[in-house]
């Protein structure tokens, strides 16, 4: 999907959004250093997992070593952001916790798009989010990751992320989201904005695990949301609803009758053969 969505941009001190009269007072100017930022979603499309990376330990890893049988949570970001990648982060966080999956569930890859910044200050945040996050074994989970451009263009490029570096104040304007990859590498969801909710965050995992990871109630709890990759968000849909609702109307019938059937059955009276 190709549809590209200009989300939550971050502006630089003192800057606002302006309006072009010309174009009416509701017509949005964006301005020259966030021009071509922005997010086009590629779903289905696949992440290059050869490429070489950083971890927070110094440590020389490729993209491969994350997917294997797990999804991934997928965040771009850089570490010095002053603002948005930080609420990003916090709102993975905050989402993740309301999630009931495990660590052993998931893996979460935070890549810094910014070539110049270090391990060490990949440890600091890791060690800042794991410390927020709370639960016991996600350091095994949870990698944030620094590369140089060539890596990280490729990265970007095959996600759709777009980002813009303003040299003069040393900051970079760029989308607020996060992706989720199934085990095979493959672009399965974007959400959107600061803020995940944890149904959002489950559903799109048990979706991207492609059968790796939920229970049967989580299979059909996506029978009743469906993923709107304008908003980025799962929604309930009236068809899912009713089909749910027959499902349990179904079963709750055949119970019934089996209980039903069970009383009838105890209730007749034995009848003793003739003779």
């Amino acid at each position: 999907m190709t549809s590209t969505l200009l989300l939550s941009l971050m502006l630089t001190p003192g800057q606002t959004d302006g309006l072009n009269p010309a174009a009416g007072p509701n017509a949005a100017v964006v301005p020259a250093e966030r021009a071509g930022v922005g997010i086009t979603q590629r779903i289905n499309d696949p992440v290059p997992l050869d490429l070489p990376f950083r971890d927070e330990a110094g440590r020389a890893v490729r993209f491969r070593d994350y997917f294997t049988t797990k999804p991934v949570v997928l965040v771009p970001a850089y570490f010095r952001c002053p603002q948005l990648c930080t609420q990003v982060l916090n709102g993975l966080v905050d989402g993740l916790r309301g999630v009931s999956l495990g660590g052993n569930d998931f893996e979460v890859v935070v890549f810094s798009f910014d070539a110049r910044e270090t391990p060490e200050l990949a440890a600091a945040k890791k060690a800042n989010y794991l410390e927020k996050y709370g639960r016991p074994g996600a350091e095994a989970s949870w990698h944030f990751l620094t590369g140089d451009q060539a890596s990280i263009d490729r990265v970007t490029g095959a996600i759709g992320y777009r980002v813009r570096y303003d040299e003069k104040q040393d900051l970079f304007a760029h989308g607020s989201g996060i992706v989720l990859v199934t085990p095979k590498g493959r672009v399965s969801r974007y959400l959107f904005g600061i803020s995940f909710p944890a149904r959002d965050l489950r559903l799109g995992l048990v979706e991207a695990s492609q059968g790796h990871v939920g229970s049967v109630v989580d299979q059909m709890l996506l029978y009743c949301y469906h993923y709107d990759p304008v908003t980025g968000r799962y929604a309930a849909t009236a068809m899912g609803l009713v089909r749910i609702g027959g499902v349990v109307t179904v079963l709750a019938l055949a119970a019934f009758l089996g209980v039903m059937l069970r009383r009838e059955r105890r209730a007749r009276p034995d009848v003793q053969p003739a003779g």
